[in-house]
């Protein structure tokens, strides 16, 4: 049983007259005429007595015709809800956020986006990169903003911003005034890195790598803010995107002169699952703040 017979056979009962329905359902007469012999054959009776260029519904007709009007106007009512929700923001929009941008580049982005758009939920979990990855495949969260690239094809990718990397010195270290160093220039130093999981760990290690040095940790952390802290002490040195700068730590940044000493920003999503106009909102607010994050 077809939806386009049961229209038919809806429009032969409004009419009267097969011609007149084959006019108004714009469709040839011939053609309307066979959908509803297919109909009455696949519910083995008659729908309509053949009364000259008249018809006339039968006692099984009648019976079946206000079942076939509740299917069509529970169609009707299916495809408006889908165009409502289609056309409006509204529903839950799920973000993950790895922890070396969480702080610094997201909240205003929320703020923003939840002040424009009140009736969106918004739900944020801060993790590493594997966990925001594996919560992305099992569709539990609806993006994840993190550092790039991202291993998998099942993902795509969209790149928000690129930051430079910066040594982060003790305030009396002899390298404190420089505007530019090279990580060989720390190679004696003991260094505070994030701990493993943490992609930026891994950026920062690579960094290391190209400059052949092998930096001698004492201290890890899950956050930069520790980190800063042990720093600004004393205890030795790290390495830190640019966001990451505290203006009022105690710390001294000095750029890496290393031209690959950068990290880029973006998001991921996974690979054809569709997108609701909440969803997309929050990705042209991400945009927008990156882009005005380039710019100052």
């Amino acid at each position: 049983m077809e939806l386009h017979q049961l229209r038919y056979f809806c429009a032969v009962a409004d009419t009267g007259t097969f011609s007149r329905a084959a006019e108004q359902s714009h469709v040839a007469q011939p053609s309307l005429s066979q959908q509803i012999l297919k109909l009455e054959d696949e519910l083995g009776a008659r729908l309509f007595d053949r009364l000259g260029r008249s018809v006339r519904l039968t006692d099984v007709g009648k019976a079946f015709l206000p079942r076939a009007r509740a299917v069509l106007r529970e169609l009707e009512a299916a495809r408006g809800d889908a165009v409502e929700r289609k056309e409006t923001l509204g529903g839950l929009v799920a973000v993950g956020v790895i922890p070396t941008v969480a702080p610094y580049f997201l909240p205003f982005c929320l703020t923003s986006y939840s002040r424009k758009f009140p009736q969106v939920q918004l739900t944020v979990v801060e993790d590493i990169t594997p966990v925001l990855l594996e919560r992305l495949r099992a569709s539990v969260i609806d993006l994840a903003i993190l550092a790039l690239p991202v291993r998998g094809h099942e993902f795509e990718t969209v790149p928000l911003l690129t930051e430079r990397l910066f040594a982060a010195l003790p305030p009396k270290h002899k390298l404190a005034s420089r505007k530019a160093l090279t990580l060989k220039d720390l190679r004696d130093e003991p260094f505070l890195l994030l701990r493993d999981g943490h992609c930026f760990r891994d950026t920062a290690v690579a960094a290391c790598d190209r400059a052949r040095l092998h930096p001698q940790i004492v201290f890890e952390s899950g956050q930069f803010s520790s980190l800063l802290s042990m720093v600004g002490a004393g205890m030795g040195v790290s390495i830190v995107p640019g966001m990451a700068i505290e203006k009022g730590s105690r710390c001294r940044y000095v750029r890496i002169a290393d031209e690959q000493a950068f990290r880029t920003i973006g998001v991921a999503t996974l690979r054809g699952r569709s997108r609701s106009r909440s969803l997309q909102a929050f990705l042209e607010a991400l945009r927008a703040l990156a882009e005005r994050y380039a710019k100052a």
